[in-house]
């Protein structure tokens, strides 16, 4: 069975005991995860890979009865495949009082686990979509108007184009105003722009990954948004030059099998969900011979940058912009 993110208030935990959260909104999944384990006394959290390495253990433990505990509830984090047969030995038993709830990065159509839950009446399936700047600004003007605080349309507006369509970052920010509003201190636009930190610590890699990506107009996005130091520079040219040898495996893997899918699977360590797709545009776009050439340019740069540590902005500014048009 399918349930929006809006009707969780559907589930009745007499009859679902089994349900899934996936999708790419981390935010949302988060907050809908708290809203139903508010107030529960017994939860059990696991990695899936707890529970494939010690199956036997998970399931009597999901099982037993205890005439001290009315309800359990388990919450099993990175679902894939590999549990579904768990799963199904589960479903087959009796969960009264039970509930678990498995949380799983984006499930395309063809996963098997997604349609277990799919063509299940009693089993409960809930995907988390990207959220968009309205519903952004939505959940921004019912917080703030909760927690008593005024805030004009355009700065609401500059804290949602600043989260990066996160909703866990915009609720970090949205907690940073709510506390320095206790102090009887007014929000307006300099003390706005002091407390949000336009997700800078995650730009450096956003700066890379698009140029790599060579994704020109985002780049200078993210340079304008951002006042990076001189030192900030030295750990841009660092973290450039391990993601570049990081992409030359994988473009040494991908020439070798031609096959992208199967060359991002396979990438030790493992590539996290939400880079895959632009891990694949950098693929596409180097080949390891220009790679190479990357590798010893950004150490030339390194080289340059050390000596002229005063003109290091323009330096690794220049190279960035260069490298995006090549």
């Amino acid at each position: 069975m399918i349930l929006k993110s809006f009707e969780i208030n559907k589930i009745n935990p007499s009859i679902n005991h089994l349900i899934l959260f996936y999708g790419k909104n981390e935010g949302l999944k988060n907050e809908t995860l708290d809203f139903l384990i508010k107030n529960k006394k017994n939860i059990s959290n696991y990695e899936e890979k707890e529970i494939l390495d010690n199956e036997n253990n998970f399931i009597e433990n999901i099982l037993s009865k205890s005439l001290f505990e009315q309800e359990k509830f388990f919450v099993i984090k990175r679902a894939t495949d590999k549990i579904l047969k768990i799963l199904e030995i589960l479903h087959s038993k009796n969960l009264e009082d039970t509930t678990i709830i498995l949380i799983s990065n984006n499930l395309e159509k063809k996963s098997k686990l997604r349609s277990f839950f799919e063509k299940n009446k009693t089993l409960v399936c809930v995907p988390f979509y990207p959220d968009n700047n309205q519903t952004l600004s939505k959940f921004v003007y019912n917080f703030l108007k909760d927690k008593k605080i005024s805030i004009s349309s355009s700065n609401i507006n500059l804290i949602v184009s600043k989260c990066s369509g996160d909703r866990e970052n915009l609720i970090n920010e949205l907690k940073k105003i709510e506390y320095f509003s206790m102090n009887g201190k007014k929000i307006d636009n300099k003390n706005i722009s002091k407390l949000i930190n336009l997700s800078e610590n995650h730009n450096v890699s956003e700066l890379i990954d698009n140029c790599l990506a060579k994704n020109k107009k985002k780049i200078i996005s993210i340079l304008n948004e951002n006042n990076f130091s001189n030192d900030d520079c030295v750990m841009i040219i660092r973290s450039f030059i391990i993601k570049a040898k990081k992409l030359l495996a994988l473009s040494k893997a991908f020439e070798i099998n031609k096959n992208i899918d199967l060359t991002i699977s396979s990438a030790k360590p493992p590539i996290f969900w939400k880079e895959k797709e632009i891990t694949k545009l950098q693929i596409y776009k180097w080949t390891p011979k220009n790679i190479k050439q990357l590798i010893y340019a950004l150490s030339e740069t390194e080289l340059q940058i050390k000596k002229n540590l005063n003109n290091s902005i323009n330096l690794i500014t220049d190279f960035i912009l260069s490298q995006s048009s090549a």
